[in-house]
């Protein structure tokens, strides 16, 4: 769906390059939501048809703990089958969270489980919550061309860092996502038309209202460990109802559990796939490797895309003091900005290093459009502790927006103008 938002960018982007593109061009919600269910089903055959392969066996069931290696299996038609394990991977994830203390929100809103197979287009929207879900979500909506807004209590994305998270925020203020900061819902009724009226008070207490066609909450997840029969384990479960260990071995120590349910690891989905490599190898393979959850590298996939690998320039701050730590930044201008003239105001890169020798690199941010792919690439060298004077000494490949880290030189210690001044 972010691929969509962006290609309709393209679109109007393709006449500055000569392309006779006819105008009323619109988008149908209807094919976009089924191209891309087909897309998940076929993912999901695809992982039984590996899972048989592989002779795993598979059980479409809700499992609970009646000790500590049985579980007991309940199918959708009521059977029941007992298992027993020598180990077992407790690998259950989050689901989004409902305000349940504001009225109607249950009953008359959405979460982004629904978002991505919604029938009909969900059209004027409002997306409460500052996470990087709430603004994917607010920020392809915007793209393929319908009303939206984004209700944020505090800051957005919130452990990123906030001098980028504000030029992502910034970008999508400029293309049209309204945004009401320092405000909460309060109370949401549905209209006789199906609209939803939500009631807000904002942080001076003043209380106001606006109808939408859908309201879609992004405000956290909570961890599916609550009705796994946990209590009749020796697991121990974090305030937060996630799971308390150490290298994915609970309290127990033949129970694991891999993904976000664990307590000190990061919600990330290819974070838990190596997680649960490794636990396996582990396990029955004689390796000894563990899952290192520093310098993971991830994208919000917001219209600009903001790629970051490593420490934000706040923790680094924080961890390492200020005048330990050198930042080079620089704002720059995408090729393909050039023709059609597109603003590259909050195209930004911005390398966090440490100070002393060959200044080691210990953050790396991208905002731009690719970010992700940028930041996939540079996050080896990271990993493999990179330093500015290797990333400097680097031969870029012109002209693309990545060559532009390689040449990046002023710090913000200097107090120079890091805006592009040219190729």
């Amino acid at each position: 769906m972010h691929q969509a938002s962006l290609l309709g960018e393209a679109i109007e982007d393709s006449r500055h390059y000569g392309w006779r593109v006819p105008p009323g061009i619109d988008h149908s919600w209807e094919a976009m939501v089924e191209a891309v269910q087909n897309h998940v089903r076929s993912l999901n055959w695809g992982h039984r048809v590996q899972l048989k392969d592989k002779r795993v066996e598979y059980l479409n069931a809700k499992g609970t703990f009646v000790d500590e290696h049985t579980i007991r299996a309940v199918m959708k038609n009521g059977k029941e089958r007992k298992l027993t394990a020598g180990n077992v991977v407790i690998a259950t994830g989050m689901r989004p969270r409902y305000p349940t203390d504001v009225p109607g929100a249950v009953e008359h809103s959405i979460t982004s489980d629904d978002i991505f197979s919604l029938t009909k287009s969900p059209g004027k929207t409002l997306v409460v919550g500052g996470s990087y879900v709430a603004l994917e979500c607010a920020g392809f909506l915007n793209g393929i061309g319908l009303p939206t807004t984004v209700m944020v209590r505090s800051i957005c994305l919130r452990g990123f860092d906030q001098q980028i998270a504000g030029l992502v925020t910034d970008h999508m203020q400029a293309a049209g996502v309204g945004f009401l900061r320092e405000c909460v819902p309060t109370r949401l009724s549905k209209n006789d038309d199906g609209t939803i009226t939500v009631i807000w008070k904002s942080s001076d207490g003043e209380e106001k209202s606006e109808t939408f066609d859908t309201v879609l909450f992004a405000i956290g997840r909570d961890p599916q460990t609550s009705e796994l029969g946990l209590e009749n384990t020796g697991v121990t479960l974090h305030s937060n109802g996630k799971m308390q260990g150490k290298n994915e071995q609970s309290s127990i120590p033949h129970i694991y559990g891999i993904g976000d349910i664990l307590e000190g690891g990061m919600e990330l989905t290819p974070v838990a796939i190596k997680a649960g490599k490794l636990l396996a190898h582990r396990l029955f393979g004689e390796r000894s490797e563990v899952m290192n959850y520093e310098q993971v590298a991830t994208t919000v996939f917001t219209p600009l895309e903001y790629g970051t690998v490593g420490l934000s320039e706040e923790d680094a701050i924080r961890i390492h003091g200020e005048d330990n730590i050198e930042v080079y930044h620089s704002f720059y201008k995408p090729l393909e900005y050039t023709v059609p003239d597109r603003s590259s105001d909050q195209c930004y890169m911005k390398v966090v290093c440490l100070r002393e020798g060959d200044q080691k690199i210990v953050g790396l941010h991208v905002v731009g459009p690719h970010a992700g792919e940028i930041t996939q690439g540079f996050a080896v060298a990271v990993k493999c502790g990179v330093t500015y004077i290797q990333l400097a000494s680097t031969v870029g490949i012109h002209p693309t927006s990545a060559e532009d880290l390689v040449k990046i030189n002023i710090t913000k210690r200097s107090g120079l103008d890091p805006t592009v001044t040219g190729c």
